[in-house]
């Protein structure tokens, strides 16, 4: 019995690798930016696809980052590039699942990957868009003139690689799990807000080997503010981007029970109800994992209600009276 058309459609869908398909129409296989969940394949006129397999469809479906239009199952791929009717598309794909006599033109082996763990179509469009974004070079317009983070810490080794920007020109600070890139924190004047669909993990500098500190802020632009006021070295710093969710709590831990000997964790929240309540479950977790080695310090601003952009404002200001102070004992301690 022949099958329907949407049998065959659904077919289509789940049969066919749409990493296969697409490296047999000239896109190649760039396995720097892939993972074991999505795939990353370039292809003509500068076109990149993200790939991935819906977890709760198992359709292989597809973003392209240069066009936000131009994405969904292997239907929607071929319809795109074909530009005719979804019969020429049936009849297109048919020799990839067998129910032709023609035998489709395969690639190497070499040029695409055999299979790839189930992922949300929400983080495939996460990563889509993340893929789109360029890393700030040293300079930036809004974290420069509006949060006076200086152009030299925008260009420090440890944030090389951490700090992004988007078509709009929102600073873009991504953040990572277990399986790799979850979501992104965006900042611009008067918008504040995380990537939609996707999930808070951890916001980290680059680590070295000789971090003795590790620094939780409450978002990137603080971690960025307090390095910018105590410039310390052997610190590694983490944003949690609010309120911690489950995931985060993990990550955490991990990173605790992987500090060397003797490391300090320093709570930089803000100084308000909502910073002291997430000092107190950082430093819950890091009891949990019984290493008396470690000292657990409070590190916030010396102003109730505010954080650590605002002290860097302050005294970039030079001393206008803002009622800060410079936490001149908190320098000394990281010396």
């Amino acid at each position: 019995m022949l099958p329907t058309r949407q049998q065959e459609i659904d077919d289509f869908k789940q049969r066919i690798n749409l990493t296969e398909y697409v490296a047999a129409q000239g896109y190649v296989l760039d396995r720097k930016e892939s993972s074991r969940n999505s795939v990353t394949m370039r292809g003509p006129g500068g076109d990149k696809l993200i790939i991935g397999k819906d977890a709760n469809s198992g359709h292989w479906i597809y973003f392209s980052v240069r066009n936000d239009a131009d994405n969904g199952t292997i239907i929607d791929f071929v319809q795109n590039r074909l530009q005719e009717g979804l019969g020429a598309v049936r009849k297109a794909l048919r020799p990839w699942v067998g129910s032709s006599p023609h035998l489709p033109r395969r690639p190497s082996p070499e040029g695409f990957v055999g299979d790839v763990e189930p992922i949300s179509r929400d983080l495939a469009w996460i990563r889509a868009q993340f893929a789109a974004m360029r890393p700030v070079q040293g300079t930036h317009l809004y974290l420069e003139q509006e949060r006076l983070i200086p152009a030299a810490v925008l260009a420090d080794p440890r944030f090389a690689g951490r700090i992004y920007t988007d078509r709009h020109g929102n600073a873009v600070f991504p953040h990572h799990d277990r399986d790799g890139l979850c979501g992104f924190e965006l900042r611009n004047t008067r918008f504040k807000g995380f990537a939609k669909g996707g999930q808070k993990g951890l916001w980290y500098s680059a680590p070295t080997s000789g971090d003795q500190n590790l620094v939780i802020t409450e978002s990137a632009i603080e971690s960025l503010s307090y390095h910018a006021l105590h410039s310390a070295e052997g610190t590694r710093y983490f944003s949690i981007a609010g309120e911690m969710n489950p995931v985060q709590r993990q990550l955490l831990e991990s990173a605790f029970r992987k500090l060397p000997p003797g490391a300090s964790i320093r709570m930089a929240t803000n100084h308000d109800a909502g910073g002291r309540h997430l000092a107190e479950q950082i430093k819950a977790i890091a009891l949990a994992t019984s290493r008396e080695d470690l000292a657990l310090i409070d590190n916030y601003p010396e102003r109730e209600g505010a954080d650590w952009n605002d002290v860097l404002r302050a005294v970039v200001g030079q001393g206008r009276e803002n009622g800060f102070r410079h936490q001149t004992n908190v320098t000394l301690i990281l010396k």
